[in-house]
């Protein structure tokens, strides 16, 4: 399961998801239309003793990245407020 934290400063990103060094972080922008969500995405990996980080995802990545991926969009959607009912 991966891990995920939310951050109540506007500075910092809405909600994160991580799982095997892959990173999503989302982020929430307010519009007139309501809140906007975006995501970025980076893997994180060992050099030697040093910690870096990427935004290139090797094939071994790429189950990890589509998993983490759609967690973040679960949670965008999660996010909105539920529909209105249409008056007629």
């Amino acid at each position: 399961m991966p891990t995920s934290s939310k951050k109540p400063n506007a500075n910092t990103p809405a909600h994160e998801i991580r799982l095997a060094g892959i990173h999503a972080t989302i982020w929430k922008n307010d519009t007139p239309q309501g809140a906007r969500y975006n995501t970025t995405f980076e893997r994180t990996y060992r050099d030697g003793e040093e910690w870096k980080s990427s935004d290139a995802f090797g094939r071994d990545d790429l189950l990890t990245l589509g998993f983490v991926a759609a967690e973040a969009l679960r949670w965008i959607m999660a996010q909105k407020p539920p529909a209105q009912p249409a008056v007629r």
